[in-house]
């Protein structure tokens, strides 16, 4: 995924001074958002995830004022001898039923709203 962001134009950084599961991303100054989604399948439709969007200046600012002094700490992904080691591609349709056999062996999800 990192590849096809770079490719795209996307400015990728890892906070490297500690672990951080943060998801936020702010969108020309006016639109912003935070939660707990990755881009991934499993994420997208099987987990229970959840991202707020806030469509409001001051709040996008602020935040991407926050964001902007953790990126200072940060390490640029900007060359493909930086991205992370994937698997190979033949081995990733093998993780993928992994994955899902372990959701379903754990009891699937139950989408009781």
């Amino acid at each position: 995924l990192y590849g096809e962001m770079l490719r795209a134009g996307v400015h990728i950084y890892e906070y490297t001074p500690a672990y951080l599961h943060a998801k936020v991303a702010v969108v020309d100054a006016d639109w912003a958002t935070v939660g707990s989604s990755n881009i991934d399948p499993l994420s997208l439709l099987v987990n229970l995830e959840a991202n707020l969007a806030v469509l409001d200046r001051a709040f996008a600012l602020e935040l991407g004022a926050h964001i902007e002094s953790q990126i200072a700490q940060s390490l640029p992904i900007n060359t493909p001898d930086r991205l992370r080691t994937r698997a190979p591609w033949w081995l990733r349709p093998f993780v993928a039923v992994a994955a899902r056999a372990f959701v379903a062996l754990a009891g699937g999800v139950k989408n009781e709203y």
